[in-house]
Parts: C-alpha cells; sequence; structure tokens
C-alpha cells in the first residue's frame, strides 16, 4: 500500500463532521504502517546519500590519479622538450618532432584598449548580503526568505 493511500485510509477512519474515530483498531494499524512507510523512506534515503558520499570519494579519488597521471606526463614532456632542445628523435614505437606555433601574451592588461577585454557577469556575495540584513541593513534587490528543510538521520 502506498503513502498516499495510507493517509486516505486513515481519513476514512474518522468521522469528518464530528472528528470520532470510527475504527481505532484500523486506524492504529494504519498509523503503524504508515510509520513503517516514513521509516522505511527515511532508511532509503540515508542509504542513497551514503552511496552518492562514497561514488563522490571515489570520484575524487579518480580525479587525484588523473592528475597525478597528467602532471607526470607532462613533467615527462617538458623533460624530453628540454634534453633534445628543438631536435626531432624516431624511432619505430615512437616520433618526437617539434613544431612552430603562436601564442599572444598579456603584459600589462590595463594597457589594452576596451574592445579586446571581456568582462564577466556580476556575482553577489549571498553570506555578506544576508549578514548585512540580518544586521538590519536594507539591502535593494536582496530578502530573505524562510524555508523548510528536512533533515534525516
Amino acid at each position: 500500500m502506498r503513502l498516499y493511500e495510507i493517509n486516505e485510509q486513515i481519513m476514512d477512519c474518522i468521522d469528518s463532521e464530528t472528528g470520532e474515530v470510527i475504527d481505532p483498531e484500523k486506524l492504529n494499524n494504519l498509523q503503524i504502517a504508515k510509520d513503517e512507510k516514513l521509516e522505511n523512506l527515511a532508511l532509503w534515503y540515508k542509504d542513497l546519500v551514503a552511496e552518492a558520499n562514497a561514488l563522490k570519494e571515489e570520484k575524487e579519488a579518480f580525479a587525484a590519479r588523473e592528475k597525478a597521471a597528467k602532471n607526470k606526463a607532462e613533467s615527462i614532456k617538458n623533460y624530453l622538450s628540454y634534453v633534445l632542445n628543438g631536435e626531432n628523435f624516431k624511432t619505430t614505437k615512437c616520433a618526437l618532432s617539434f613544431r612552430t606555433s603562436e601564442r599572444t601574451v598579456i603584459d600589462d592588461i590595463y594597457s589594452v584598449p576596451e574592445n579586446f577585454l571581456k568582462y564577466s557577469e556580476p556575482k553577489a556575495d549571498l553570506n555578506e548580503i544576508k549578514k548585512a540584513i540580518k544586521n538590519g541593513e536594507e539591502i535593494k534587490g536582496a530578502h530573505l526568505e524562510e524555508t523548510q528543510n528536512i533533515q534525516i538521520k
């Protein structure tokens, strides 16, 4: 039986006009069933959160391994570049060569003409705004909103 079905049957056990309990035994059994459903849902939630945390930790461990491997590869590449000093190297298993490329280097960002600059959208510091409002300041364009957040432990 689903939780909403249990709630409907609970309402059927109570007289809507007087509020009197019609079938106390059935009401008690339905309340026990409802409590079990709620408990099972809460336990399922906790299990999913634990699984998500374990997956996150595993993802972070893989990310650390990935970063270490990339850093090591870049270090080896830089070392090969230093040792070869622009000379090509080739065997049957690998080939190392150099090509010329260009890159733009900004010496002084404040000297670059305005039409070559990019600006990002402004971002509000929510924590500071919250502190200011709680300290009695009125912040135009912002307000505090109280919400109900369920906690499952």
